[in-house]
């Protein structure tokens, strides 16, 4: 008899549930994060090119209220997130005695880590375009908050690396001692649709990259391309979130 047609053991149905719920606030997770820098990005490039003042204030309103918008939903997706993983990982050790679920994980905190990190970039840009819509009290005021968040991210990013390292070195420490974790042939999820979802994940990122390197002049495409772009990445996102 094959081993997928015995009967599960007992939690297993119910952790391959938890695992499928915490794949999809991973989804959700990134969805946001690469949509947000694709919206920040592309309203940035547009408000670069615009010809006066009156056509540069309201990209420049756009971009700011993308990013005060992206905050908070990247700190909630993203707590979604890790608030199902700690339940999975919880689950699998009384099931199994070891996590299987968390060898991806130092790379996948780096990766959102390096998000925020041109997220806040972007957004620290925006008192720049205020000051070429000619709002010099208003871009002179949010400079000031643009640096008090920039000392408040620095420290958070030096806190994050020590934490991250020291997570991501007890993680190797623990796989080699315990020699790689059982696996779970009873996860119906794991697997589903991997080709079609690495293809979009990797369109999604370079469209993504392709604005950022626009909005950091390192390539100067066509307005149409930005377009184009923009609207690749916002569909490849939603197509993975499906």
């Amino acid at each position: 008899m094959l081993l997928t047609e015995m009967a599960p053991p007992p939690g297993a149905q119910g952790l391959a549930e938890m695992r499928a719920r915490a794949r999809t606030a991973r989804r959700r997770a990134f969805i946001a994060l690469s949509a947000a820098i694709a919206l920040l990005a592309t309203a940035q490039v547009l408000a670069d090119r615009a010809q006066s003042a009156e056509q540069t204030l309201p990209l420049a309103v756009l971009s700011l209220a993308v990013f005060l918008m992206a905050l908070p939903a990247l700190a909630i997706t993203q707590y979604v997130w890790g608030a199902h993983a700690r339940l999975v990982r919880q689950k699998e050790r009384e099931l199994y005695a070891v996590a299987r679920s968390g060898r991806a994980r130092p790379l996948s905190r780096l990766a959102v880590a390096c998000g925020w990190a041109v997220t806040l970039l972007l957004g620290w840009t925006a008192p720049h375009f205020f000051r070429e819509a000619a709002r010099y009290a208003f871009a002179d005021a949010l400079r000031w908050a643009a640096e008090a968040l920039a000392v408040m991210s620095v420290a958070a990013g030096v806190l994050f690396v020590l934490w991250w390292a020291r997570d991501a070195v007890g993680m190797l420490v623990r796989a080699l001692r315990s020699g790689g974790s059982p696996g779970d042939p009873w996860d119906p999820g794991r697997g589903a649709r991997p080709r079609e979802g690495a293809a979009l994940w990797t369109g999604a990122a370079m469209a993504v990259a392709a604005l950022v390197g626009a909005r950091a002049h390192l390539w100067e495409p066509g307005t149409a391309v930005v377009y184009a772009l923009l609207t690749a990445a916002l569909v490849c996102g939603v197509v993975t979130g499906e």
